[in-house]
């Protein structure tokens, strides 16, 4: 009888364990989309969490932007708040200011609507736009596919071309020891060069998109 009470408990934590690892795959998603490089992405006019509206069209002098997809309640996204604010303090006056968009869905995640945007970005002292993204279309533009995940936008002629497409960096607790990926993307675009390493990896909280 013990030894049958042990294997119903052993199939019980192998249960948990898989249903735990499901749980994860469900919230988490990985860069598995085909390449963004070269794509054009299309201007826009979202929400800022100050109730003005912000576009692409509005920044005429800007050289690009670092785009960045995040929302309220992904551990990983939460992560970066700090850092988002420090790219767009070294790269706005160089002409490439930072800017956030959300897209996911209300309906899904309550800690997504306007409101909680609002409160977020104010407690994360946020120094650059936080943009709603109600009906998903500038999401769906990027291919962005989870939270955090970062583009490079840089304006040839009239367009807004992707040169760089994934990780802000590749160490989410330790930014001291992190390789900056945006940041030396930036860097080499400045100078008029191209990008070395212009897409990586990136895993974080899925958008659910609606249909």
């Amino acid at each position: 009888m013990f030894s049958n009470l042990c294997r119903n408990n052993t199939i019980i934590n192998k249960l948990k364990l898989v249903l735990a690892i499901l749980m994860l795959l469900n919230v988490m998603s990985f860069h598995t989309k085909g390449s963004r490089l070269g794509k054009r992405v299309n201007n826009f006019h979202l929400k800022n969490t100050n109730d003005s509206i912000v576009a692409l069209s509005d920044f005429s002098k800007t050289k690009g932007f670092i785009v960045i997809f995040t929302c309220n309640h992904c551990p990983f996204a939460k992560l970066y708040s700090q850092r988002m604010n420090d790219l767009n303090a070294k790269y706005k006056p160089l002409g490439v200011p930072a800017i956030a968009i959300n897209s996911m869905d209300t309906a899904v995640y309550e800690e997504e609507t306007f409101k909680n945007r609002v409160t977020r970005a104010t407690e994360e002292k946020y120094d650059f736009p936080y943009l709603f993204d109600t009906m998903q279309t500038v999401g769906r533009n990027f291919d962005a596919d989870h939270t955090p995940q970062a583009f490079i936008v840089w304006k040839e002629q009239s367009d807004w071309i992707v040169k760089y497409s994934g990780s802000v960096d590749d160490n989410g607790k330790e930014p001291q020891n992190a390789t900056p990926f945006v940041a030396n993307a930036v860097d080499q675009l400045l100078k008029g060069q191209n990008v070395t390493l212009a897409e990586t990896e990136s895993v974080g909280c899925r958008i659910f998109y609606r249909k």
